[in-house]
């Protein structure tokens, strides 16, 4: 309420000001003709003053705060690579038979331009993902994201997500895989339709974390090389990655 009232008082002092000046002048120089003229002008140019200020300034600055959005954003998305991403892909893509055909692909380097991320998304966005379910560890596995659903779930209740569609979905498919192995006592000799059921729930996830980790990689490229250094030193692609410079 109080700023609401600062803010008519304000209205009412600055128009109160601009006619003060305008007697001032008629007081001076006794020509209202004058006045009249350079009054009209002002308010000729005023749609286009709004047109500057609402439209041109405004995007603008909405603008700056969407490339801040952002930058916060992938802070976020690189804080769950690092905690739990990079680790999953990692693992998944040891039990993915397809993989090692497309390992080359995903070796990103220094070198690479748009055209090489252009190239690799357009080949995952046709890639189906296949891993072996009946050879993974899934107690392991369950353990692993277990113990990691805290810092999943601060992460989904960050109202950055929101304007981030892909990241978020990612997140759901992560959560939902967790929540399928949290719900089973006895992960060993499962029947075959659950193995299916299982296998569907972990190339969704699976999926997503590739598409998104490849997005992650062209950003930090484009944006931070040091940390882009790092990334590509601990390629979960890559079975020869280190992050020791040899």
């Amino acid at each position: 309420m109080s700023e609401k009232k600062w803010t008519l008082t304000l209205a009412i002092v600055l128009v109160a000001l601009s006619v003060v000046l305008y007697l001032l002048h008629f007081v001076l120089f006794h020509d209202l003709h004058h006045i009249g003229i350079y009054l009209l002008g002002d308010i000729a140019f005023l749609p286009i003053e709004v047109l500057l200020v609402t439209l041109i300034l405004h995007q603008l600055l909405e603008t700056r705060d969407r490339k801040m959005r952002l930058e916060k954003l992938n802070m976020v998305i690189g804080t769950f690579f690092s905690t739990v991403g990079t680790d999953l892909l990692a693992y998944l893509s040891d039990h993915d038979p397809r993989m090692q055909g497309l390992r080359k692909d995903l070796r990103i380097s220094d070198s690479w331009s748009e055209t090489d991320f252009t190239r690799v998304s357009a080949t995952l966005s046709g890639y189906t993902c296949m891993v072996e379910i009946s050879e993974m560890d899934l107690l392991g596995l369950k353990t692993f994201l277990t113990t990691k659903e805290d810092f999943l779930m601060r992460l989904l209740e960050n109202p950055l997500l929101l304007e981030h569609e892909s990241f978020t979905e990612l997140l759901q498919a992560v959560f939902h895989l967790t929540a399928e192995l949290r719900h089973r006592k006895d992960l060993v000799g499962l029947p075959e339709n659950d193995q299916r059921h299982l296998t569907g729930d972990v190339c969704r996830a699976y999926r997503l974390l590739i598409i998104q980790w490849l997005e992650y990689m062209h950003y930090l490229k484009g944006h931070y090389p040091y940390l882009f250094s790092l990334a590509v030193r601990t390629n979960p692609f890559d079975e020869q990655a280190s992050a020791m410079f040899s």
